[in-house]
């Protein structure tokens, strides 16, 4: 999604206001930006700390900073001057981490990020966006943009099917119809789904959605979803993430507080383990059960005991 994201904010850079920081990253793709914002292109260098608090210091004085690094840099390191100097203030910082989840799987655990928008989601007036397909990154770009509050910026890299056009970007989005469960994936992950879902017959088809907007507290999931759950009392949440303060967390404790009459609730999610072994994201996703075939068959399979 880098492409997109520096074509979107090429076409917002015109705001005098805008500032951009890197951490030092970004060659071979956000050129053209940097054309477009000269000395407001400011390469802050490995010192991630010190980019976050420059960049609370500037949306202070009023500008609106952007703030880029691959994820685990742009969220981990930082941790305190995110929390300390931009969210305890209010004070709207564009966090953009790329490479969420397993983005960046071949370089070990030290480059995951499948703890950052839980570990973020803890502090006060934080957002996350996570956009499921390149279309969306232009408009994820404007809300973020538009946003007084802080905000993180999870990219990683649209995988629909060849030829497939997702619907208009939206905090929701249901991507496939039938008479099947509910499922819910975060982000671009929803992607490597559609194939295998839309191959089968449609009265066992599962109803997949896909979130982009955290918490989902902020953009509480529509009737539609709520009523298809109701109907089938079946629920299976998918993320790049671990289960502890991940979207299957909070769609869990909505579902309890809200009574959905929900008899099968399941989650995958990213296991959180450090692996002995470790390689691309596919594999990654493969050994914490979220590719495409563990999803169909915990789509479509039946607990003991849940109804059929």
């Amino acid at each position: 999604m880098r492409k997109q994201l520096c074509d979107a904010l090429v076409a917002r850079s015109s705001r005098q206001a805008m500032v951009f920081l890197t951490g030092d990253l970004g060659f071979m793709a956000l050129e053209p930006l940097q054309a477009a914002m000269g000395q407001r292109f400011i390469n802050a260098g490995v010192a991630e700390q010190n980019m976050v608090s420059v960049a609370a210091a500037m949306a202070r004085e009023g500008l609106e900073p952007w703030v880029y690094s691959i994820a685990p840099f742009c969220y981990a390191r930082p941790f305190e001057q995110i929390r300390n100097d931009a969210a305890f203030h209010n004070l709207p910082i564009r966090l953009i981490g790329n490479g969420g989840g397993y983005g960046y799987g071949v370089q070990g655990p030290t480059h995951h990020a499948v703890e950052d928008y839980g570990v973020l989601l803890t502090l006060p007036n934080l957002r996350a966006l996570v956009p499921a397909f390149d279309e969306d990154v232009a408009e994820v770009v404007t809300r973020a943009g538009d946003l007084a509050a802080p905000v993180y910026l999870r990219l990683g890299r649209g995988e629909p099917p060849a030829g497939y056009a997702p619907p208009p970007y939206a905090a929701w989005r249901q991507l496939t119809e039938g008479g099947g469960g509910v499922v819910i994936a975060v982000g671009p992950l929803v992607g490597t789904y559609l194939a295998p879902f839309l191959s089968l017959p449609e009265e066992t088809r599962p109803n997949l959605w896909t979130a982009c907007e955290l918490p989902l507290a902020a953009n509480p999931p529509p009737p539609a979803l709520v009523a298809q759950v109701a109907r089938s009392r079946r629920l299976l949440v998918v993320e790049e993430h671990v289960a502890r303060g991940g979207a299957g967390a909070e769609l869990a404790l909505m579902a309890l507080a809200q009574r959905w009459p929900v008899e099968d609730f399941r989650h995958l999610c990213a296991s959180g383990r450090i692996p002995s072994t470790y390689g691309s994201q596919a594999f990654m996703r493969a050994l914490s059960g979220l590719d495409p075939a563990a999803v169909l068959q915990a789509a479509t399979s039946e607990r003991p005991g849940a109804p059929g």
